[in-house]
């Protein structure tokens, strides 16, 4: 999902609520979304006392997202892709280093990962950890180049591969609820310093939710779009 504006829309000489409802309604679909996340970020800047917290929130809850987005690219298919190897590592000089930092991954068939290290002498390590990483490959190497043949998944291991993503789905989820209870929490503290008005924490109270409930739909779309993509045989 492309990044959005979301500065508050303001126009000289009419109310800041006002300007964003006309805006509004100018617009369907897609448009009326945007308008609409613009709406809840102006109007809790309009709050001194919450100034910056929907965007902060925004921000954290965004890159929950685009981390579980990483995760989707390192689940299984029935075709190769580089990022199937992304959660394996290698110790390289004490560290644990993911393999695609030491070494050239490519997929030059649709069944086939290659993979050029670096240094020779990880050669040995890198086979190790992709044979030993629970994905099911069969590596082998010729001393330089590393090849793991991707073989078809079965259908009980795509159905394995789904039941494990819509776990990490859950943590995700799980975290963006904590996101939203972290904001939650210093709307109330706002509001028992009177800092903001029982309207303004009503309100902002109400915008959170619609942030979270918006960012739970992306990271719910993107499951049920690779759970489809690993159930297609």
């Amino acid at each position: 999902m492309h990044k959005r504006d979301v500065t508050p829309f303001r126009r000289a000489g009419r109310s800041h609520r006002t300007s964003v409802t006309c805006k509004i309604r100018r617009c369907s679909g897609a448009g009326e979304y945007l308008e609409d996340e613009r709406q809840m970020a102006s109007a809790m800047a309009s709050m001194e006392a919450l100034t910056g917290v929907y965007d902060g929130l925004k921000s954290r809850m965004s890159k929950t997202v685009d981390d579980f987005r990483a995760n989707l690219l390192s689940v299984r298919t029935g075709r190769a892709s580089v990022h199937m190897l992304d959660n394996i590592r290698v110790d390289y000089y004490g560290t644990e280093t993911p393999v695609a930092q030491v070494a050239q991954v490519t997929t030059p068939e649709a069944n086939l990962i290659l993979v050029q290290p670096w240094e020779i002498s990880l050669v040995g390590a890198i086979e190790k950890a992709i044979r030993t990483s629970g994905l099911g490959f069969n590596p082998m190497h010729d001393g330089k180049i590393i090849r793991v043949p991707i073989p078809p998944m079965t259908e009980d291991r795509r159905k394995e591969a789904v039941k494990s993503l819509a776990g990490v789905l859950e943590d995700h989820k799980t975290s963006i609820r904590n996101i939203r209870r972290d904001g939650n929490d210093t709307v109330k503290k706002a509001a028992r310093e009177k800092l903001i008005s029982a309207d303004d924490e009503k309100r902002a109270n109400e915008e959170i939710q619609q942030l979270t409930d918006t960012e739970i739909k992306r990271v719910e779309e993107l499951f049920k779009a690779k759970e489809k993509e690993v159930l297609t045989l």
